[in-house]
């Protein structure tokens, strides 16, 4: 599966799929700028700090189109704006899952996901991951397709959570599982049991 970096920056995209090549030998890794790597995609992850997510949506609207899939990873927290990891900011829409849905063009669809997997943990590629990644959004194709690429990814399990409204306590997650890893010098992350 071909995977295009995006970044404001073109060099620096470039970078990060020159890093990525260097860790997956046989991967494919292009590093484009934002509106040209959301034009290659099927998929599109936002991974953004809370206080970049408006604007990196706002300059890619005219980018995105109908039947393109949008997974909002983007977690409303207060280090953002210089606060601490384990606060969390209100989102006036409810979360950041839902402030995405409205500022993709219509035909787009959004899932919520990847707020309990820690990125350092999911960098680390000789780490056995072992846990689940919370689904929330209004379409069950969309959330299949997210799930889809969940799967891609040994020891992940991807659980639907529901509607997209639901991402309002999935992102909550996030700061406890900051805050449990901090007091006791771990890298957890969810596992739901009984499914």
């Amino acid at each position: 599966m071909p995977v295009v970096i995006g970044s404001r920056d073109q060099g620096r995209a470039e970078e990060a799929a020159g890093r990525a090549a260097e860790h997956v030998p046989g991967g494919s890794f292009t590093g484009l700028q934002n509106e040209s790597a959301v034009r290659e995609a099927e998929t599109v992850v936002l991974s953004v700090p809370f206080r970049n997510q408006v604007e990196n949506l706002a300059n890619l609207h005219r980018e995105l189109v109908k039947g393109q899939l949008l997974i909002d990873a983007t977690v409303p927290l207060a280090a953002a704006f210089g606060g601490k990891a384990t606060r969390s900011l209100g989102v006036w829409q409810g979360s950041a899952a839902q402030q995405a849905q409205e500022l993709v063009p219509d035909g787009v669809g959004v899932v919520s996901a990847f707020h309990t997997v820690s990125a350092a943990l999911l960098s680390e590629l000789d780490h056995q991951l072992d846990e689940d990644v919370l689904l929330c959004g209004d379409s069950r194709e969309d959330k299949a397709r997210a799930a889809e690429l969940v799967h891609k990814i040994d020891g992940l399990r991807a659980v639907d959570c529901g509607p997209l409204e639901m991402a309002r306590i999935a992102e909550q997650l996030t700061p406890l599982i900051i805050s449990i890893n901090v007091r006791n010098k771990v890298r957890a992350g969810i596992k739901i049991t009984g499914l």
